[in-house]
């Protein structure tokens, strides 16, 4: 929490912070067992296994690996995510502080999928809202995973795309020091540290990332990232995890863009150079996984989290920006602050069973969460920037309850049959601490079903489809207005997908077709007195295509690419969004195609990126305009970047690597907003990591 605004948020709750803490010192201070070689810091994975485990999966898998990330060489996670089939991320600056996420042409500008890391929400809330505010950082990863279809019925809520899973490292047995410089002044530092006991049932250690930057047009951030990780075996079944993260971010960042003017004269300031997005964050996790016998396994994860984000904006004077084609500002300042603080528990229980005399994997889950958003506006001055008279104090909560079950029957060798039903049941409450009349609260419970199968039609090839449910709840916002329960349902998508994936020789493929009925969308309301009513829906309609082929001579190529011909509006919605138009943030076609070349210690690739046009509004507008503080609107125009990696160990211990990120220097408009984000042109990077 930043000084300058002590007294203006509630006191946290101790009791939490004190739990926590203790359960650190367990963890620390518990007696090891020995008789372990190794152990596996356990976790909760949405994919694991290997190749076995991705054939169980009646759905679409991509995964991001260590080398991939290696290959990359991503300043954030979005970045990574950008390779993945069906995944389209609306960009707005390039480190990717704040989470813009599109699946299978779903808005990259809403939050319909759900991101994890390590099993855990990241999203400061899913209830009570803002899911955008908060992405981990890419350093400490080892890996992410990307699931879709019914096999997401296991995780929720927010899956109607998919569920995305950042996998975090687990820690080295030795020191590390890594860092890179760039352009844009980019200095980042990193360094990993860990050990273990000398009959391997006990590890622990650290990961730490600092960062800064001028940034592009001069966004400049400052940011910590620290990771305490460990665990322990206890006894011959039984494994302890823990897993604490500390994040600090400073960004010169803002919901104001460049002026359409501005843009074509290729302007490169920051047009917002007073405004500042400022985020912390804790949290806690802590994992137990416990082998009952050889068919029987119950993993438990309990997790705590607590952010802030500040962020203050000075207002602008509309009539004097339209007439310079600039921000003016004024001497007001708003700070829209908020507060979130997340407990949960997430039990899973899996069994083997051979009921029927066919082989069967049952999963049985339960999930408990309470989250909370403390949402303040401070009115401030330029004279004390970061201070003033609270007009907005309100106090956002959910409580949701998660039961989950399936099973997969082996029918055959061939054949797996994965019904499954999820059962969510949330209430949210809004406490106005400044006027009780906007107290309110509301309720719901959301039955989801799904069944996929699997089923091999070679040693190499298989079939894959489900038919299953997915949902989105309202927000504390949406749900509870000026006190009055809106009554509202989830927003609800029907999703179908049918794919095959497999490898023949050095070639590997996967090739998925979807749809998704995505009805209950949340609407103002027309009649029966309230704000909002479930009155939308939008269907989308595609394909997704991924190859790979390595030859003999280190070459190699790998390339996806994503056709959604329908992500369209069924109904009129006023404001200009006609049944048939396109969603925002949606665009048909995605490609990307990486070019590697590998020989002993170099290893080099090309990896170039489509997205295709799409609008900045579901009004469909064609030319760029706005004013003022609403949302601008316009056809953005297809654009491709090109980078170009290298990494070099110079021996087992020294590595050096580089890249040049958009090598033709491309300039184009990433996305709107109150104006116009052009993507980060040209970047330069060197690098090197040395392992003690």
């Amino acid at each position: 929490m930043h000084s300058t605004l002590c007294g203006l948020r509630p006191p946290t709750r101790p009791i939490r912070k004190t739990t926590v803490a203790l359960a650190v010192a367990a963890v620390m201070q518990a007696p090891l067992a020995v008789h372990a070689e190794s152990i596996l810091l356990p976790r909760i994975d949405i994919i694991a296994g290997g190749e076995n485990a991705i054939e169980q999966q009646p759905g679409s898998v991509s995964i991001v690996g260590p080398s991939q990330i290696e290959q990359i060489q991503p300043l954030s996670t979005e970045d990574a995510l950008r390779t993945v089939p069906g995944v389209h991320i609306k960009g707005e600056e390039e480190s990717g502080i704040v989470a813009n996420i599109g699946i299978r042409g779903l808005s990259a500008a809403d939050y319909k999928s759900l991101i994890l890391e390590d099993g855990v929400p990241v999203a400061p809330g899913l209830f009570v809202g803002n899911g955008r505010y908060y992405n981990p950082r890419i350093q400490r990863m080892s890996e992410i995973e990307v699931l879709k279809g019914a096999a997401a019925l296991r995780y929720g809520p927010n899956t109607i795309g998919g569920v995305v899973n950042y996998k975090t490292k687990d820690p080295i047995d030795g020191f590390a020091i890594s860092g890179r410089v760039g352009s844009h002044q980019y200095r980042e530092t990193n360094v990993e540290a860990g050990t273990k006991t000398p009959s391997g049932d006990a590890k622990v250690g650290l990961f730490y990332t600092r960062a800064e930057s001028d940034g592009f047009q001069n966004k400049g951030f400052d940011m910590e990232d620290l990771m305490l990780k460990g665990g322990m075996q206890l006894g011959d079944k039984q494994w302890l995890g823990a897993k604490f993260t500390y994040h600090k971010n400073d960004a010169n960042i803002s919901y104001r863009g460049l002026f359409l003017g501005e843009y074509k004269a290729g302007a490169k300031y920051n047009p917002a150079p007073d405004d500042y997005f400022l985020t912390e964050r804790k949290s806690f996790d802590l994992n137990h996984l416990w082998e009952i016998n050889s068919d029987v396994s119950l993993s438990t994860l309990v997790y705590w989290s607590e952010m802030n984000r500040d962020y203050w904006r000075f207002a602008v004077n509309n009539a004097a920006s339209q007439a310079a084609g600039r921000w003016v500002y004024t001497d007001n300042v708003a700070g829209n602050n908020r507060s979130f603080e997340r407990v949960g528990l997430d039990s899973r229980l899996t069994v083997n069973h051979q009921t029927f005399g066919i082989g069967n994997q049952a999963e049985i889950g339960i999930r408990i969460m309470d989250e909370e958003m403390v949402d303040q506006q401070i009115n401030a001055t330029r004279a004390n920037p970061r201070s003033g008279t609270i007009s907005t104090d309100r106090v956002d909560s959910a409580v949701s309850y998660a039961l989950f079950v399936q099973n997969r029957f082996d029918v055959t060798d061939r054949l797996s049959i994965t019904p499954g039903l999820r059962i969510e049941n949330y209430e949210q409450k809004r406490r106005d601490r400044q006027n009780s009349a906007n107290d309110g609260k509301s309720s719901n419970t959301e039955y989801l079903p799904g069944v996929g199968a699997t089923y091999r039609l070679s040693a190499e090839a298989q079939l894959y489809g489900s038919v299953y449910k997915a949902f989105s709840p309202p927000l504390n916002s949406q749900s509870i207005v000026t006190g009055v329960d809106q009554q509202l349902d989830a927003e609800r998508s029907n999703n179908i997908e049918v794919g095959v994936r497999g490898r023949s020789g050095n070639a590997r493929y996967e090739v998925t077709a979807f749809q998704m009925d995505f009805d209950n969308q949340i609407t103002p309301a027309i009649s029966g007195g309230l704000t909002n009513a479930n009155a939308g829906s939008t269907m989308h309609r595609g394909m997704e295509a991924a190859f790979g082929y390595g030859w003999a001579n280190g070459i190699s190529l790998d390339a996806n690419m994503t056709w959604i011909p329908t992500a369209d509006y069924r109904e009129d919605r006023g404001g200009g969004i006609l049944r048939g138009n396109r969603l925002p943030y949606s665009p048909e076609w995605l490609a990307n195609v990486t070019l590697a070349y590998t020989k002993g210690p170099l290893r080099t690739a090309l990896i170039g990126r489509y997205v295709d046009e799409q609008y900045g509004d579901g009004d469909n507008s064609e030319p760029i305009t706005g004013s003022g503080n609403a949302i601008w609107k316009g056809k953005l125009d297809s654009y491709y970047t090109v980078d170009l990696t290298a990494s070099y160990d110079v021996s087992k211990q020294f590595r050096v690597f580089g890249a040049i990120k958009n090598l033709t220097d491309e300039r184009y408009i990433a996305s709107l907003r109150q104006g116009i984000y052009a993507g980060p042109e040209r970047f330069f990077e060197l690098g090197a990591r040395y392992a003690f």
